[in-house]
C-alpha cells in the first residue's frame, strides 16, 4: 500500500499536497517539511473512554483542592499559591539563565514536604544532576531522578504510585516512536499532549521546561501555550545576578504576577523585598536619577530609571535604551520638546532601568520624562521623591491603575513626596506622603526645578559635548 505524503508548514501548521517555496496559508519561506501520513497510535497515558454526564452549575463541587507548596514564596506566589494538583505548567527561558537549577531546588523543596518528585531529563545524565545538586547544597535526595530520552519507554513509571510530582526536562528533547525528529513541530505538540492527558487523568501535577528562539518567543508549535495551564518565563541578564519568574498565563492565578530571585553560588535564592533590594545602590540627588512605581502583576515595584544628556559628535545624534522600550522614548522626546521646551536635537540621549529590569508600562514615562528633563538641566530631582503617570502627546499627565497601591509600597519604604496626575490625588489620601499633583509636562517641570519652561533652552552639557568634539 503506497503511503500518502503531506507538506506542513513548520510556523502555522498548514497542510498542502505539494511542496512549494512558500506558505500558501502564512507566506513564510522554505518552512514545509515532508511528513508521512500514518495512524497515530493512542497516547500511552490514554484510557478506555467511559460514559460522562452533563451537570447543572449549581451542581458542581468547587470546594479548592490544596495546593502543593514550597519554601521558595516567590515560585508559590507566581504560581497563584502552589501548584495546583493535575496542572501543566510549562517553564521556558533563555539558555543559561537557570531553568535546570530553579527546578531542581523546586523538586528538592516537595520532597522536604514529603511529596514523591519524579525529575525526568532528556538532557542531562543522572550523573551529571547528581554533580549539580552538589553545587547547589541542600538538595534533598530523596528526589528521583530518570535519564531518557524515550516517552514510551518511560510511561509506566510516570504512572506510578511514588509519583506526586514530575517534572520534565525538556519537553522539546524528547520523542515517540514516530517518523517525525525530536523538537519537530509535531513531535513537541504530541509531547505536550501526552503529558496534558497524565496531568488530567492522574491529578499529578506536571513541570515542562521549554526552549525559546533568539528572539524571546517560545519554540515549537503556538498550541503548545494554549494546552498548558501555566506559561512561566524565566528572565534575567547574564551580566546582572538577578532573575525574574513571570507568569505569562495562568488559570490558577494572576497573569503578569513576578517572583524575584538573585543567583548566587548556592543556586536561586528569594528576594522576599525586591524594592529595597533594587534601590540599595540608588545614590540620591543625582542629576537624571528618578524613582519610578512599576506593577508586576499584583506587585509595585520600586525601580529606578537613569538617563544622560550629552552632546552629539554625530549628524544624527543616538538613542540609547536599556530596558525600555525606545519607541516609547521618541514619543517623550519629542513631548518634551513640543510641550516643555527642551531641545534634544543635538543631544545623545541614553536610558537605563538600574539592575537589569525591564519597564514597558506606561505609567513610567513621567518619571522617564523628569529622568530626562533632570540631565538636561544637571539638577537633581527633589529629594525622598517618587513620580509616576502616563505622558500624553498633548503633555497632560494621565491617571495610572492601581496609584493607591503604588503609593502605599513609596510610603512603606519611605519615601516622602511623590510626583502624581492630578486626577490621582484622592488615591494618596490618608498615607504619610506629600503629594504633588501634576496635569501637564510644562507643570511638572515647574514643581521638580522651580523655573518655567523655555522654548529653546540648551542643555547644559552641550557645551561641553561641542569642545570635546572640536
Amino acid at each position: 500500500m503506497k503511503k500518502k505524503s503531506l507538506f506542513v508548514c513548520t510556523a502555522c501548521e498548514h497542510s498542502q499536497p505539494k511542496w512549494t517555496g512558500q506558505c500558501s496559508d502564512c507566506g513564510a519561506w522554505n518552512t514545509l517539511e515532508e511528513r508521512v501520513q500514518t495512524k497515530h497510535a493512542r497516547h500511552p497515558a490514554a484510557t478506555e473512554g467511559t460514559a460522562v454526564a452533563a451537570q447543572a452549575l449549581s451542581e458542581i463541587n468547587i470546594q479548592n483542592q490544596p495546593r502543593y507548596k514550597t519554601r521558595l514564596g516567590e515560585f508559590d506566589r507566581v504560581l497563584g499559591g502552589g501548584l495546583v494538583p493535575g496542572s501543566l505548567v510549562l517553564l521556558a527561558g533563555d539558555p543559561g539563565v537557570g531553568k535546570s537549577t530553579l527546578l531542581l531546588q523546586v523538586a528538592s523543596a516537595y520532597a522536604e514536604a514529603g511529596l514523591g518528585v519524579l525529575y525526568l531529563s532528556a538532557e542531562e545524565s543522572a550523573s551529571q544532576i547528581r554533580r549539580r545538586s552538589h553545587r547547589l547544597k541542600g538538595i534533598n535526595e530523596a528526589v528521583r531522578v530518570l535519564s531518557s530520552t524515550s516517552l514510551e519507554s518511560v510511561a509506566p513509571i510516570l504512572r506510578d504510585k511514588q509519583t506526586d510530582v514530575l517534572i520534565v526536562d525538556s519537553v522539546q528533547t524528547l520523542h515517540q516512536d514516530s517518523p517525525q525528529a525530536p523538537g519537530s513541530v509535531a513531535q513537541v505538540r504530541d509531547n505536550t499532549l501526552f503529558f496534558l492527558e497524565l496531568a488530567k487523568q492522574t491529578k499529578i501535577p506536571v513541570i515542562l521546561v521549554g526552549h525559546v528562539t533568539k528572539e524571546g518567543s517560545l519554540a515549537g508549535p503556538r498550541v503548545m501555550e494554549h494546552l498548558v495551564d501555566c506559561v512561566l518565563y524565566l528572565e534575567g541578564d547574564h551580566y546582572h545576578q538577578y532573575r525574574l519568574l513571570r507568569a505569562a498565563k495562568n488559570r490558577f492565578g494572576a497573569t503578569q504576577e513576578v517572583g524575584v530571585f538573585e543567583m548566587g553560588a548556592g543556586g536561586l535564592i528569594e528576594v522576599i523585598n525586591p524594592s529595597e533590594s533594587m534601590l540599595a545602590q540608588n545614590p540620591g540627588q543625582n542629576p537624571g536619577s528618578a524613582v519610578l512605581v512599576t506593577m508586576e502583576g499584583t506587585r509595585p515595584l520600586l525601580l529606578e530609571v537613569q538617563a544622560l544628556i550629552s552632546g552629539s559628535g554625530y549628524n544624527n545624534p543616538r538613542r540609547v535604551t536599556t530596558g525600555y522600550d525606545s519607541r516609547r522614548l521618541a514619543v517623550i522626546l519629542a513631548v518634551l520638546e513640543r510641550h516643555g521646551g527642551l531641545d534634544f536635537s543635538t543631544t545623545d540621549v541614553f536610558v537605563n532601568i538600574a539592575g537589569g529590569f525591564k519597564v514597558l508600562e506606561p505609567a513610567a514615562s513621567l518619571a522617564v520624562a523628569m529622568s530626562l528633563a533632570s540631565s538636561f538641566h544637571n539638577a537633581p530631582l527633589p529629594e525622598s521623591t517618587i513620580i509616576l503617570g502616563e505622558v500624553g502627546l498633548g503633555g497632560e499627565i494621565r491617571a495610572v491603575s492601581q496609584t493607591r497601591r503604588r503609593l502605599q509600597e513609596a510610603a512603606k519604604l519611605g519615601y516622602k513626596s511623590a510626583m502624581v496626575p492630578k486626577s490621582a490625588k484622592p488615591e494618596g489620601q490618608g498615607l504619610d506622603l506629600e503629594l504633588q499633583p501634576v496635569d501637564h509636562i510644562k507643570r511638572a517641570l515647574e514643581v521638580a526645578f522651580g523655573r518655567k519652561s523655555d522654548r529653546k533652552a540648551k542643555p547644559l552639557s552641550a557645551s561641553m559635548g561641542r569642545e570635546l568634539n572640536g
